[in-house]
């Protein structure tokens, strides 16, 4: 740690020093015996041994108000027992006095702990009634009852004490019945909750002595004058037998459980209070709750609960440690503590020893002694202990700026943090830390804004560990998928909520497979038709707002305003520090930007017209406004997004001139990390659109799931559909029933698409009532059965009419229909045989698809087939969109064609639209033998071979073999419209013109014949 760090820590102490807020007192720490040294409870932690032994024994307690009753106390450690200076009950907790029938014994323990001291009512055979042969109840307690009785001690060693507040019985809710007696004996140097009782209830003191007859070598000392000299764990014997001679010791047998050793000799841990330095957290405790009052959290509940109640219980913190690595703590004093000395820098420290130092750590400054200024001749030397490192981590604001020493007024400018993150169990330490300190310097809160995040777990729910090796390799899953990946499935996830998340590497795979290839697929998309559109165009593609603002196509609106809409909501959520509101929302959007939006205008956008272009812009705009959004959550992949996208800028020509840029744009500026996030334009905000996009979605999929249940493949095209918007407005009616029609006719591959008005609903949907059983279960009684009659039976307008006007009357009772009937609309036309319907969960779309088939819908599903298997083959020959092909193909068995011919002349104009003008045609009239792919497919229940070449001059019919050899030597690439050939053959002059003897390509050729028609 470097010293200028360490210095700030010092002057912080110094200030809590000056403030009265430090003092010496004491806490209970595993200690090793065997090192003589306390360890920190990570360190306990690594060396339990299971089945360890050790004895369990009960004893009593007598009352002094009765020595005839005695309180029954169960501890595994008997060496406590000469330090016992007060026993604890549970208030609530429900005791019993008895009368022991075997000895006469009358003995006070919790009701539910009778079994420890009879074990036999543990056993099966054990009966309730069998009790009368062992105790008597005499009086049953609550444990508060108890509380302020005094007790006779095991021991005399400390009867002498000036201070009489030994000896009696307190309460506390830390004390279980799932083992022992329920009453717990308190030994306060041994034991943390014991420690912390003691201390509430005035049995010890803060800064004052704790009553501990043992040393660091885990020797009794003179003060335990009975068992003197020996080690603590070797006296549990000789104290059992001393209090069997008393009476005292009522049971005593041997546990086994899991207990901690020291990790350095292997020698048993014992609990122990070591003198340590406290910041008085009580005395703020107010001001601690203020300022946590101030601050913002996310989520909000573990400032308002977990935070805030542990700050409302907070205790003093011990702020010291007993090891040699770390800040030492500035305090020097006299050898009787009686004259100290805090320091809070390096100059003071030379002011008052006279030696000038450039390190803090204890090799260095703790040979460096003060002279006493109460004692002349006599000096002060450093006190042992360091910083507990939670102590420097809280004085990390001050620190990391080396204030006051240095850097005031930025330190000034920047104090409190705006955000800081950690995980959920920082509760209790660096928010906590972190608030003490601030509070306690500044009386303000150390930060404004903080997001708490929950623990990463292994897959199984455990912590992971390193030696279990539950988890995959951090650097093997980053090396794998990316970190990008990794990054988003962390911020996408439970942990960004401050809960726990089980980590699944195949979570990690799903980034990839569900957000990044979709977006690198619509961006590849944009790119290969920004390439395609330029070339086809004969000019640069160049971005411009102005034409995507221009745009009025109703799913180009729609992007728009789902673009703008996206971009005020991150903003806004990112302004609340919300992280698990804004991922889920950008994954959601390229979702819908690459299913929906890139879907439904594909062939569009594969255009080289205006329309084309504009489709283009608005794909590039909403693109770059997602790269430059998701920036900051993969940051890798949006920069290799915006290398390529910025060179369409017209800014990307002035990069030479400075890359960082002034103003930040995009192109010019070199990377997207330099750039603002986008601000959203309300003028293109649409909830009319977004709000008809959505009924077309809910159109689409209640559509599919119709054909499915029908068996309908999406390749037969329907002849119609109903759709029916009960809910919706006027204007989404409107914009979805003209502007995205077509749309949705094309996705369901449907012929017609009809919307059925309000007068005309009643055919096709039903309202469906119910009483809500919570409200009016208790309003009619035994009227329900008739009111819930009546509701079923009501007629569709009846219902809706009743609806509208709020209330009606239905079997002689004033039903409200806005608060008291449950309503929903469904299918009118089920087991329909001609019609397939749906309706969505939220009750505002139902749908219904004519089913019923006829020759012409079946050429059209073939047709649609043979369209997707050669773009099948285009795929598979590793073609580009811009690579022209000619398909052909061959019914197996059947001569020219056969039947798929019929539904290819059918279908010619679908054929053209898709293919640029190709027509598949039989195979016979293929001019090349060349073939780029192949598949023999089913097509409706025929086998068919269908083939893709490269284009070739197709010759007619009519011209003969040696001039079609001829022929067939052009390079197509060489032929224009109309163009004329002439060649001498055996002397024979022959002249060819081309869309008469010869065509450009098989369609052609196959229209001129006939063979289309």
């Amino acid at each position: 740690m470097n010293p200028e760090f360490m210095e700030s820590v010092w002057w912080v102490f110094k200030q809590l020093h000056e403030k009265g807020l430090v003092y010496q007192g004491y806490k209970v720490m595993p200690f090793s015996t065997a090192c003589g040294t306390p360890l920190s409870n990570f360190e306990a932690g690594l060396n339990y041994k299971e089945d360890t032994p050790d004895p369990a024994v009960v004893v009593s307690f007598p009352l002094l108000s009765d020595p005839t009753v005695s309180l029954l106390a169960w501890t595994t450690t008997p060496w406590t027992l000469p330090s016992n200076l007060a026993l604890c009950v549970h208030p609530e907790m429900e005791y019993v006095k008895i009368k022991d029938l075997a000895t006469s014994s009358i003995w006070v323990l919790a009701k539910t702990r009778l079994s420890q001291v009879y074990p036999i009512m543990k056993t099966k055979k054990f009966k309730k009634e069998q009790e009368k042969e062992l105790f008597e109840i005499l009086k049953t307690y609550k444990g508060e009852e108890l509380v302020g009785e005094k007790y006779t001690p095991l021991f005399d060693y400390y009867s002498t004490d000036p201070e009489q507040t030994y000896w009696r019985i307190l309460s506390d809710t830390y004390v279980t019945d799932d083992s022992g007696t329920g009453i717990v004996h308190q030994a306060p140097a041994f034991g943390e909750d014991d420690y912390r009782v003691c201390l509430k209830a005035g049995i010890i003191f803060k800064g004052g002595d704790i009553p501990c007859p043992v040393d660091v070598n885990g020797i009794y000392t003179e003060k335990c004058k009975d068992f003197a000299g020996q080690y603590v764990k070797s006296a549990d014997e000789g104290i059992c037998t001393l209090l069997k001679s008393q009476g005292r010791l009522i049971q005593k047998a041997i546990i086994k459980h899991s207990y901690p050793f020291c990790w350095r000799s292997d020698t048993p841990l014992i609990y122990k209070a070591v003198p340590s330095w406290f910041v008085k957290v009580e005395e703020i405790k107010e001001k601690l709750l203020a300022n946590n009052e101030k601050t913002y959290w996310v989520p909000s509940h573990v400032k308002d609960v977990r935070f805030k109640n542990w700050l409302r219980d907070a205790r003093d913190w011990a702020v010291s440690r007993n090891r040699f690595w770390g800040t030492p703590i500035p305090v020097w004093a006299s050898d009787d503590m009686e004259e100290m000395v805090c320091v809070g820098s390096i100059e003071e420290l030379y002011e008052l020893s006279g030696v000038r130092v450039e390190d803090l750590h204890r090799e260095t400054i703790d040979k460096i002694e003060i002279p006493s200024k109460k004692n002349p001749g006599t000096v002060l030397k450093r006190i042992d202990e360091v910083f507990d490192c939670w102590f420097e981590s809280g004085s990390m604001p001050y620190a990391q700026k080396h204030y006051p020493f240095e850097n005031e007024e930025k330190f000034k400018d920047q104090f409190p943090a705006d955000f800081i993150a950690e995980g959920l169990d920082q509760t209790r330490g660096w928010f906590y830390t972190l608030m003490v300190l601030s509070t306690a310097l500044f009386d303000k809160p150390p930060f404004k804004n903080l997001i708490v995040n929950g623990l990463v777990l292994a897959s199984d729910g455990k912590k992971m560990s390193k030696r279990l090796k539950n988890y995959p390799d951090p650097t093997l899953v980053i090396n794998k998928y990316g970190a990008d990946a990794l990054r988003m499935y962390l911020i996408n996830s439970p942990v960004v909520r401050a809960e726990p998340l089980k980590f699944q590497e195949d979570g990690v795979l799903g980034v990839v497979k569900d957000v990044f290839l979709p977006w690198f697929n619509a961006f590849r998309f944009l790119m290969q038709n920004v390439t395609r559109w330029s070339g086809e165009a004969g000019k640069d593609f160049v971005p411009s707002l102005d034409k995507v603002r221009g745009s009025n196509n109703s799913i180009d609106v729609w992007l728009g305003a789902r673009t703008q809409g996206l971009i005020k909501f991150v903003h806004n959520e990112m302004k609340h520090y919300r992280l698990y509101t804004v991922m889920p929302e950008l994954v959601s959007f390229i979702t819908e930007l690459t299913n929906w939006y890139v879907r439904l205008n594909r062939d569009r956008l594969k255009g080289a017209d205006e329309d084309a272009e504009r489709g283009l812009q608005v794909l590039y705009d909403t693109l770059l406004d997602v790269t430059v959004m998701l920036a900051p959550f993969a940051p890798f992949i949006s920069e290799y997004f915006y290398q390529h996208l910025r060179k369409l800028q017209p800014s990307y020509a002035e990069r030479e001139k400075g890359g960082r840029s002034n103003p930040v744009m995009a192109g010019k500026s070199d990377s997207v990390h330099l750039l603002q996030l986008p601000t959203y334009d309300e003028s293109r905000l649409n909830d009319t659109a977004v709000a008809g996009f959505k009924v077309l979605q809910k159109i689409i999929k209640l559509g599919r799931d119709a054909r499915e249940k029908r068996l309908i493949s999406v390749k037969m095209p329907i002849k119609s559909m109903v759709v029916v918007l009960p809910l919706a407005s006027e204007d989404i009616t409107k914009d979805v029933s003209t502007k995205l029609a077509e749309y949705i006719k094309t996705e369901l591959n449907s012929w017609d698409i009809k919307f059925v008005t309000r007068e005309e609903e009643h055919e096709w949907v039903k309202i469906s009532l119910l009483p809500d059983l919570k409200i009016l279960g208790k309003k009619l009684g035994k009227k329900m059965s008739s009111v819930k009659k009546g509701l079923v039976a009501m007629t569709h307008e009846e219902a809706k009419k009743a609806i509208s006007s709020g209330s009606a009357e239905v079997e002689g009772v004033v039903i409200d229909f806005k608060t008291e009937v449950l309503s929903k609309y469904t299918y009118a036309k089920e087991g329909d045989s001609r019609w397939e319907g749906g309706v969505h969960s939220d009750g505002d779309v139902v749908i219904a698809i004519d089913t019923q088939e006829d020759p012409e819908l079946v050429a059209s599903g073939k047709c649609r087939e043979i369209i997707t298997n050669i773009q099948k083959l285009r795929k598979t020959a590793g073609l580009e969109m811009t690579d022209k092909v000619e398909a052909f193909y061959a019914e197996v068995g059947a001569k020219m064609g056969g039947t798929l011919a019929a539904c290819v002349k059918s279908n010619v104009g679908t054929f053209e639209k898709k293919f640029d003008g190709m027509v598949p045609l039989p195979v016979e009239m293929a001019s090349t033998t060349k073939v780029f792919a192949s598949a023999t497919v089913e097509i409706g229940s025929t086998n068919v071979v269908i083939d893709i070449r490269p284009p070739a001059v197709s010759v007619a019919k009519k011209v003969g073999e040696e001039e079609r050899m001829f022929l067939n030597t052009v390079d197509v690439e060489d032929v224009v419209v109309g163009m004329e050939l002439k060649c001498k053959i055996d002397g024979k002059e022959f002249e060819f013109t081309e869309g008469k003897e010869f065509f450009t390509d098989a369609t052609k050729r196959a229209k001129v014949e006939k063979v289309l028609e």
